[in-house]
């Protein structure tokens, strides 16, 4: 029908409205009610406008990586009442998308010699307290230079990267330094538990001395079972997504463009773990909480 109508307010000067409507069949006044409601549709585009910039704005500002939901969630965060289906037909009908996910390869080196720590998490993947239970993983990240290995350490009670560490080997040593990271901002309880996958560098005799040395109990899940330390594997499907796969020019580039994302997700990225909150919000959140009921 709006055709129509839109047909009858271009021509009218030429033909008459009256002998359109009879000629297309439609009610006069339906007519004249459309073009009086012309100023509140005219209204509701540019609002609709402004809402699919703030989108685009906030898509851009994630990375392209936020979906409708995180989207939503960030609006209303604004101040932002605002459906989540809604946002989604405008993403859709704008091209919005965000980034999917690629499998990554396994690092896993089994040293068959070496005794492997009891699995303490057995999948249960949560934390009641910041400092308490962590995973941790090694993944690589193509440069002209070579490989760039990163080794993280994660709270799974906020998703928070704890510690991390970056070298051009993969040796005990990146581990060890991603630990210590952790220890030294305080952001590790004594007796925690440190859960791995069963790589020769996890399973080495000087980094179970370091996890001694620093108060942490070790956990390891099976050799080749992904499911069994999920929540690092997760955190590195959604770097690899959300950072990007290109080869950087040198080592260098790919360490700084590894600290701003790993800046950004601790501080600025809605997590769905924790209710879509920041894995810093969170942690600071469950502190102020128990020092008030203290």
């Amino acid at each position: 029908m709006t055709h129509r109508y839109r047909f009858i307010s271009t021509h009218r000067a030429t033909y008459g409205v009256q002998r359109m409507c009879r000629v297309l069949n439609i009610r006069r006044q339906g007519y004249y009610e459309w073009l009086e409601a012309a100023p509140a549709r005219a209204e509701r585009r540019r609002a609709e406008d402004d809402l699919a910039a703030e989108i685009t704005e906030i898509h851009t500002a994630h990375k392209q990586a936020y979906g409708s939901k995180r989207v939503t969630v960030e609006l209303h965060r604004r101040g932002r009442r605002v459906n989540r289906k809604k946002v989604e037909r405008i993403m859709r009908e704008r091209g919005v998308v965000g980034w999917t996910r690629r499998r990554r390869r396994s690092l896993t080196k089994q040293n068959v010699a070496a005794p492997p720590a009891p699995d303490l998490i057995g999948r249960d993947f949560t934390a009641a307290a910041p400092g308490e239970r962590f995973v941790g993983d090694i993944t690589y990240l193509p440069t002209e230079e070579g490989w760039l290995y990163l080794a993280t350490v994660i709270d799974l009670h906020n998703r928070e990267v704890a510690g991390h560490a970056m070298a051009a080997h993969m040796r005990t040593d990146l581990i060890s330094a991603a630990i210590d990271l952790a220890v030294r901002r305080g952001l590790t309880k004594q007796n925690a538990i440190f859960h791995s996958d069963r790589g020769s560098q996890y399973t080495s005799a000087d980094f179970r001395r370091k996890l001694k040395a620093c108060k942490l109990r070790a956990s390891m899940g099976r050799t080749g079972s992904c499911f069994d330390n999920a929540a690092a594997e997760s955190f590195f499907a959604t770097l690899k997504t959300e950072i990007g796969t290109k080869v950087w020019p040198t080592r260098h580039a790919a360490r700084r463009a590894v600290f701003e994302y790993l800046t950004y997700y601790n501080r600025h990225r809605l997590h769905s773990t924790n209710g879509y909150r920041t894995p810093v919000e969170t942690r600071i959140g469950y502190r102020q909480d128990h020092a008030l009921a203290a």
